[in-house]
C-alpha cells in the first residue's frame, strides 16, 4: 500500500476531471510552488499509483450507446479455463470490462455497442464462443448515471 498525504489526494482529484493540466495551474490549484507538485508527481507515477494519462472519449457520439451488462457461466473454473476464457474475451473491443465474480455466475462484462443487432451479433459469434463458455444473461442498461467514475452527461 502507498502512502498518500492531502496534497497526493488533491493532486489525483485534479488530474482524474483534467489530465492534461499543465504542473503551473495544477500547482496552483493544491496549493504549492511547481518544484513539489513535480517532485510528487514523479513519485506517484513511479510508484504505479499514476498508471498513466488517456483521452476520454463519449462513446455516444461515436455512435456506441447500446449497453449491455452480461453474465457469463463458465462450464468449467480451473485455473486453464479461467486462462482460456480471460485471453478470449481480451481480444474482444466491444468488452469495455470484464470481472471475475465471487457469486452465481463467473463473470460480469460490459459490452458496448451501436444498437441490440449489433449487440445480438457480438453475443453470439463471440461471446458465446469463447472457451467454456456455458451461459449467459444479459442485462441492457437504460441510462448511464455514473460510468468511468465521472458522473454521466444524460444523468441530470
Amino acid at each position: 500500500m502507498f502512502s498518500l498525504d492531502a496534497f497526493d489526494h488533491k493532486i489525483l482529484n485534479a488530474l482524474a476531471t483534467d489530465g492534461r493540466l499543465s504542473v503551473t495551474e495544477l500547482a496552483r490549484r493544491v496549493g504549492l510552488s511547481k518544484s513539489p507538485v513535480q517532485t510528487r508527481l514523479k513519485r506517484l507515477e513511479e510508484s504505479g499509483v499514476i498508471r498513466g494519462y488517456c483521452a476520454l472519449f463519449d462513446p455516444i457520439r461515436l455512435g456506441r450507446n447500446h449497453v449491455a451488462f452480461v453474465e457469463v457461466k463458465l462450464s468449467d473454473t480451473r485455473e486453464a479455463a479461467l486462462t482460456a476464457f480471460n485471453a478470449g474475451v481480451l481480444k474482444l473491443p466491444e468488452v469495455e470490462e470484464c470481472h471475475m465474480i465471487a457469486g452465481t455466475f463467473d463473470y460480469l462484462l460490459k459490452v458496448r455497442t451501436c444498437d441490440m443487432m449489433a449487440y445480438r451479433a457480438v453475443l453470439a459469434e463471440q461471446i458465446s464462443t469463447l472457451p467454456f463458455v456455458a451461459n449467459t444473461s444479459t442485462y441492457v442498461a437504460m441510462q448511464a448515471v455514473k460510468e468511468g467514475g465521472l458522473a454521466s452527461s444524460t444523468a441530470s
